[in-house]
């Protein structure tokens, strides 16, 4: 029977710390840091590739975890979260909040140990997303602009990693995943919308699945396109992309563009939810095209 019980409690501890920090977010976000350093870096230092790593791992897990401690009340009132590990009574407040704490100190000492700049923005990273964004969820739909910072931080923070200066480069690498996040999280605020509802969260920009959202996910879409082939004119330094990457980053646009219109003529939760399929492929693609086009030309 101990056996039994054991082999029950092992897997669901792993899984449990695997949703307190949600792994997977946390290594989409590692992956655009990453990516942000190898554009920035001159040749690449493997050292510092792992500690930006784990330190950006460290510091989405703790902004997650005390995301979700402070909305443990409202996640029980949803379908997507009740069964998360907090208000689903598997892991106390007390043990998210050490694991949060634990996080942030090692976040933000590993970030310190490759330079002061990138330990700041992960920092002000995890101080936007608890203490600001998430209390605002709640209250205004504007919160999702709050979001896009942090959310708009990893993929510059690579950059600052990579060369400790913030310049117009991670400026431009920051804008085009500031911009892109407005129709990914509106996507997702739309095709949630009443579950989001339950929980009194105000995502879309109108607050409703009409028209007026669908437009502003269209223009969101086109200043994402437009931002992610600047770098081809030459206005951005030392970040270029050649003719043929440009061409290739304009077309992943199209295609994202394409779905949110999509969404406009459809007006369904399918449309949307293709929306944030398509959003999450967009920008990973678009990031790898950017480092193969770096090292090849």
């Amino acid at each position: 029977m101990g056996t039994t019980k054991s082999s029950l409690t092992t897997p669901s501890v792993i899984s449990d710390f695997k949703e307190i920090t949600k792994m997977r977010l946390a290594l989409s976000v590692v992956f655009s840091s990453l990516a942000g350093y190898l554009l920035g870096v001159e040749t690449v230092d493997y050292k510092t590739l792992i500690l930006l790593a784990f330190g950006g791992y460290f510091m989405v897990g703790a902004s997650n975890a005390f995301n979700q401690i402070i909305e443990k009340d409202l996640d029980a009132l949803m379908n997507r979260t009740k069964n998360r590990p907090i208000p689903a009574g598997r892991m106390s407040v007390t043990t998210a909040f050490i694991i949060a704490s634990i996080f942030t100190v090692l976040g933000i000492i590993i970030l310190y140990s490759i330079n002061k700049q990138t330990a700041m923005f992960g920092a002000i990273s995890i101080f936007l997303y608890t203490c600001v964004y998430t209390p605002l969820k709640t209250k205004t739909p504007l919160s999702v602009f709050v979001g896009a910072i942090p959310g708009a931080i990893p993929f510059m923070l690579g950059w600052v990693a990579a060369t400790d200066d913030f310049g117009i480069e991670p400026g431009t690498l920051f804008a085009l995943q500031f911009f892109w996040q407005f129709p990914h999280f509106w996507a997702i605020g739309w095709f949630l919308y009443e579950d989001y509802k339950r929980g009194g969260f105000f995502m879309l920009p109108t607050g409703k699945q009409d028209k007026g959202t669908a437009v502003q996910i269209i223009m969101y879409s086109i200043w994402t396109l437009v931002v992610s082939i600047i770098p081809a004119f030459g206005f951005t330094g030392r970040l270029h992309l050649s003719i043929i990457a440009a061409i290739v980053v304009f077309l992943l646009g199209l295609w994202m563009l394409y779905s949110a219109v999509r969404l406009f003529k459809l007006m369904t939760e399918k449309a949307a939810r293709q929306l944030m399929i398509v959003s999450v492929s967009y920008i990973s693609l678009v990031q790898i095209v950017y480092v193969i086009d770096k090292f090849l030309s």
